[in-house]
């Protein structure tokens, strides 16, 4: 029975989770964790959390044998996005290799950072609202949600914390290609008039033909949060600078 239920799992591809286990067994739930300890043990599958797992292919050696950080991060939590830094990555827009996959949700996720075989993961949960520019992409054989490039930019430019810096962001406008009516409406969507600041400023600084529209304001924010909180203001957008703009200019 284990055998069958295994290739019958292999064959809706190389991860699985208990409910998928549930639904082409007529087994009880008891009896399905006992069949799971079992396949587990005999080193055919390897456990990612609670009732989701890994198939070992034949040949491969349990402990050393693992997929693509991006598919074990989909398993982590629904709905998602692989995001920021991760996605910066992805698209060759930045030469920095993150320490971790970022991932981007709606939903509550008990425990935001995750160590799984060795790779760190971090949940970000953000508004339902802000969840949109999503693309797939097959990796291993399996369908990953990532933003697309436009979204990237604007969720680095959102929370910068979370992609090594306002600097890592200037490079890959400066660097990449982009659909620029997507990064204007996208700066609005997001609804943090932060991004629409710092993307202007940017796009300004950089001489990239993006508008965005000005934000009548008062008040003034940094161009970015993770920097020490000191720099000269800038009007028209409404930021304190508090990063050396030559540095920005010369990347």
């Amino acid at each position: 029975m284990r055998i069958r239920v295994l290739e019958e799992l292999a064959k809706r591809g190389n991860t699985f989770t208990f409910e998928d286990l549930k639904k082409i067994s007529n087994s009880g739930d008891d009896v399905l964790w006992v069949i799971l300890s079992r396949l587990e043990k005999k080193g055919w599958i390897e456990r990612i959390e609670k009732g989701k797992y890994i198939i070992i292919p034949l040949g491969a050696e349990k402990g050393k044998y693992t997929l693509n950080e991006f598919v074990i991060g989909s398993l982590l939590v629904k709905p998602y996005a692989i995001a920021y830094w991760s996605a910066l990555h992805f698209y060759g827009l930045t030469e920095q290799i993150p320490n971790m996959v970022y991932i981007q949700t709606p939903a509550r996720k008990k425990k935001q950072n995750i160590e799984i075989f060795g790779v760190n993961y971090r949940i970000v949960r953000v508004k339902k609202a802000k969840i949109f520019g999503i693309r797939k992409e097959w990796i291993d054989e399996t369908e990953v949600n990532i933003t697309d490039k436009e979204k990237t930019i604007i969720d680095c430019l959102d929370k910068p914390q979370y992609c090594g810096g306002i600097v890592e962001v200037a490079k890959a406008l400066k660097n990449g290609e982009f659909d620029k009516s997507k990064l204007i409406e996208y700066s609005s969507r997001i609804g943090n008039s932060a991004v629409i600041r710092r993307l202007g400023y940017l796009c300004d600084l950089l001489k990239i033909d993006v508008s965005p529209p000005v934000v009548d304001t008062r008040n003034y924010l940094y161009l970015d949060p993770t920097m020490p909180k000191a720099g000269v203001k800038n009007a028209r957008w409404r930021l304190i600078i508090n990063l050396d703009e030559k540095d920005l200019r010369g990347i």
